[in-house]
């Protein structure tokens, strides 16, 4: 499960307490000779709720995820934790500069690289894929801008393969792709561009060759040289054609009909610039405040990561818009939290934070079945760092 149905998960369970104390019941009622140890790490200075933060990863591994890590960040003071199993050859919890495949958290990198383009004037938000890749795009397609592609108003359609499905994920999760090849230019635009929203990683595979066309250099450098190293991220890489995650890590597992099988290691050039980055949750929090706090882009710039389109809906539903150039906007009763989902087999992720970054969390969970619906798992640690109690 990735982007918009995480939203609507998180609104309704954050909003439901009694979901909420549902939740950490069943968590704390796992028998303990079937959980891992748990990890924690505390400097509290306001309203956390650290007891439905430890219960929140209680229980681990279950029948739904081996492991799960989270950290928690803000003025009411931080608390990280995880638990589980690392691999099926250890029983300790995942360690806390523990690596992981971020998924589609990789478009919070593509945008800022995008967006620092334009405020460098080598690129304009108005400016057409047309114009930036020519001859690319079939002649037929409407002009698609910047703006559409990093707020997924394009229209592009994505090469469509099962790819979060356990067969065709282990007879092809080796494969090289080759940048554009992930999209399908055989088929109409799926709507006019900026009339609908429509999440997928396509938008930001065509925003990746822009970024290439216009800095002459790939993808991963721009990354690298823009945002990994500047800000010192030094558990996050742009893997390629490597499949390894490098450094600690808990691996990820797929239960099948022969047992639990390894996913760890992949190839995610299918994904490439919008869902292939490794990282740590550590990095992703320094990330999250450079960008919030406008290290990394002018105001202007930074104003389009916190602007979801007007008046427009996602595709095929009466469901407004909520994406921008590169998050996701999500209001609890008058507390918005701007973050991003993302996941890969074996891994769910999310981050968010307040605009003010008073409250940041960033959390993986090692998931058993790939391409379903968000764990409950993540749902009670998202609902726990969201929460504040008496400690």
């Amino acid at each position: 499960m990735d982007g918009r149905l995480w939203l609507m998960r998180l609104l309704r369970t954050t909003m439901s307490a009694v979901v909420l104390a549902a939740g950490l019941a069943v968590a704390t009622s796992a028998p303990a000779q079937a959980a891992g140890s748990l990890n924690t790490a505390a400097q509290a200075g306001g309203s956390l709720d650290t007891a439905a933060l430890e219960a929140s990863l209680a229980g681990l591994p279950d029948a739904e995820a081996s492991a799960a890590l989270v950290q928690v960040r803000g003025s009411a003071g931080s608390w990280s934790g995880a638990a589980g199993h690392a691999s099926v050859r250890s029983e300790r919890p995942p360690a806390a500069d523990s690596r992981f495949r971020i998924g589609s958290m990789t478009k919070v990198f593509t945008a800022t690289v995008v967006l620092q383009l334009a405020a460098e004037g080598k690129l304009s938000l108005d400016g057409t894929v047309q114009q930036y890749v020519p001859g690319f795009l079939p002649a037929s397609y409407a002009p698609i801008t910047v703006r559409n592609l990093l707020t997924f108003t394009s229209g592009l359609n994505h090469v469509s393969v099962p790819h979060k499905t356990p067969a065709w994920f282990f007879e092809h999760r080796y494969d090289h792709w080759a940048p554009g090849s992930q999209i399908d230019l055989t088929q109409d635009l799926a709507f006019t561009p900026g009339e609908s929203q429509r999440y997928g990683n396509v938008d930001y595979i065509m925003a990746g060759l822009v970024v290439e066309k216009v800095t002459g250099h790939t993808w991963a450098d721009e990354v690298n040289r823009r945002i990994i190293r500047p800000l010192h991220l030094n558990g996050t890489s742009t893997p390629g054609d490597d499949i390894r995650i490098p450094g600690p890590h808990a691996h990820g597992y797929e239960v099948t009909a022969d047992g639990r099988r390894d996913v760890t290691l992949a190839n995610t050039t299918l994904q490439w610039s919008a869902a292939s980055i490794i990282s740590t949750a550590g990095d992703l929090d320094r990330l999250m405040v450079a960008l919030f706090s406008g290290r990394l882009l002018p105001r202007p710039q930074l104003d389009e990561m916190f602007t979801v389109p007007a008046g427009i809906t996602m595709f095929g539903t009466d469901t407004p818009a909520g994406y921008s150039a590169g998050l996701q906007r999500l209001d609890l009763g008058g507390t918005v939290i701007w973050g991003k989902s993302g996941d890969r087999p074996g891994y769910n992720n999310g981050m968010g934070a307040t605009r003010d970054l008073s409250r940041r969390i960033v959390y993986s969970v090692n998931t058993l079945k790939m391409g379903g619906d968000q764990p409950v798992r993540a749902q009670r640690i998202i609902m726990a760092a969201l929460s504040s109690g008496n400690r």
